[in-house]
């Protein structure tokens, strides 16, 4: 890759002047003025519905703006597509891969390059690039077999194979180890050094602060502020985003558990997903009053327990999964909430909530108990006033409980579907990635809401990929790797790089040793 100039350049890689973009009842950005230089790593900080997705989708082509110009190296220019973005010197690294998995990493790469029609040729390149920059990457390999990390290095590297001049990186570690985290990093200095602009997007203010050396600040559309971010707090940074000031959530102290809550011993399952994750003898306990998390890197399991805890897929035996004491493995979803537990999916919209249906409505989906419906039929007051004490407790942004779930931000939905689930005051909690790209201030509302929930002596199981949210409210951690799980540790008595190495799968020698015992 050729050099591409320094920061000592006067004339920006990048310039947004007065871009602005509506959509029906919304103003997505307003006037924003933006300026990235050659070689420089510039933070885009925001709330959720702040405006940084819409602003980076006009600069790679996939929507276009209503006014303002885009300058790129000092002359207007107009971006159509992603495809014209790509000719120019952009790329970009979404938060969700797009990669097919049926397809070898050789395959995928090529599908984002115009000109090249020699694969093994390709696969060459793909090498000398990974190499170049310390992706270890195999272009003969299927993705369906690579890990989370592996999969974002065959995403970095596609990019870097089209030699970007500018690389805009949205949540790029939200599914990486720490060691992983580190290792991008040095990747992006590196570009930086050869010149490559990286423009990074991340709600993990810790990240900002230790990698990017100017942001900009996104509040409802506008920019509302522009500073180093090396020179500031998490707290300063979080303040800029939200306006006011952020409290910082109360770690839970230290208390006497109760009995055994949630039980699963031995659990051996196949998944029904060809490329899914085996449970291999997984077995773990919650008891009331506390807060167990669950890390690990996607793909690892946590989807096949997740379903596996919430009824949607039954275990080979009842007694595999007790609910306080009693025997639910071979319940299904309805018989386990029943039974006390309350479950908030990976995905918001599709399985935690329907798009097209009300607010009203999507309460009443898993909050059919306890007044709701009477006699076979729907108590349509009494539902609405469920569903607006969700908006009122959890501070809902939305047009009223009769508004379409589809129209309320990804933090907003997230916090009406933890809501309806804690104010079923549940004796047990399964949540999965509850903050998962959701901002700072609706993540603190979430997390203080499970701390409450564990105080009034509810058990509680988190699975996240965030490691500082897991350190933040849990008693315990464990971690999956390989349909396996370890030992919980107690949040005192371990940090975030043993954590680490744990995702990494440090504890699986032993662990293969009781499993093939067992079998």
């Amino acid at each position: 890759m050729t050099s591409r100039g320094g920061l000592g350049s006067v004339t920006p890689r990048l310039e947004l002047r007065g871009i602005s973009k509506s959509y029906p009842g919304t103003i997505a950005n307003k006037n924003v003025e933006l300026s990235v230089m050659p070689g420089e790593l510039h933070a885009l900080l925001g709330e959720n519905g702040a405006g940084k997705s819409t602003l980076v989708k006009i600069i790679y082509g996939v929507v276009a703006a209503d006014e303002g110009e885009i300058r790129w190296e000092g002359r207007p220019i107009a971006v159509h597509d992603p495809a014209s973005a790509r000719r120019l010197g952009i790329g970009m690294v979404f938060q969700h891969f797009t990669l097919f998995e049926t397809l070898t990493v050789t395959e995928n790469i090529a599908l984002g390059l115009e000109k090249e029609r020699d694969i093994r040729r390709l696969a060459r390149r793909i090498e000398e690039t990974a190499t170049k920059y310390g992706l270890a990457l195999d272009p003969s390999r299927y993705v369906h077999d690579l890990s989370v990390g592996e999969r974002q290095r065959v995403e970095v590297v596609r990019c870097l194979m089209q030699e970007p001049k500018l690389l805009i990186m949205d949540e790029p570690t939200s599914v990486l180890t720490p060691q992983e985290v580190e290792r991008l990093f040095d990747v992006l200095r590196r570009l930086a050094a050869e010149g490559c602009s990286i423009l990074y997007i991340s709600h993990k203010l810790g990240e900002i602060m230790a990698l990017c050396q100017r942001a900009t600040v996104l509040r409802q559309g506008a920019v509302t502020a522009q500073c180093d971010p090396r020179r500031e707090t998490s707290a300063s940074l979080a303040r800029m985003m939200v306006g006011s000031e952020v409290l910082a959530v109360k770690r839970p102290g230290e208390h006497k558990e109760g009995d055994e809550a949630l039980t699963v011993t031995d659990l051996v399952l196949e998944p029904d997903d060809p490329f899914g994750t085996r449970l291999d003898h997984v077995s773990l306990n919650v008891r009331k009053g506390e807060i167990l998390g669950i890390a690990g890197v996607a793909g690892n399991g946590q989807t096949e327990l997740l379903r596996a805890l919430a009824g949607e897929t039954l275990a080979p035996r009842s007694d595999t999964i007790r609910i306080e004491g009693a025997n639910a493995g071979h319940l299904g979803p309805a018989g386990r909430r029943a039974r006390g537990l309350a479950f908030v999916p990976e995905e918001r919209l599709g399985r935690g909530a329907v798009a097209e249906l009300s607010l009203a409505d999507n309460a009443l989906l898993t909050a059919y108990l306890g007044g709701n419906v009477a006699a076979g039929m729907v108590q349509s007051g009494a539902v609405r006033d469920f569903a607006s004490a969700i908006v009122k407790s959890y501070n809902v942004v939305c047009a009223g409980i009769d508004a379409e779930a589809r129209s309320l931000s990804g933090g907003n939905m997230q916090k009406f579907i933890i809501g309806r689930e804690i104010l079923q005051q549940p004796r047990v909690l399964i949540a999965a990635h509850p903050t998962w790209g959701v901002d700072v201030g609706a993540a603190l509302t979430i997390h203080e809401a499970l701390i409450r929930l564990r105080d009034a002596g509810a058990a509680v199981l988190v699975v996240s990929e965030d490691l500082d949210e897991l350190f933040e409210i849990c008693d315990r951690i464990a971690v999956m790797s390989k349909g396996r799980i370890s030992e919980p540790k107690r949040v005192g008595e371990t940090d975030i790089d043993e954590i680490g190495l744990l995702m990494g799968g440090l504890f699986e020698d032993k662990q293969q040793a009781v499993s093939h015992a067992a079998d």
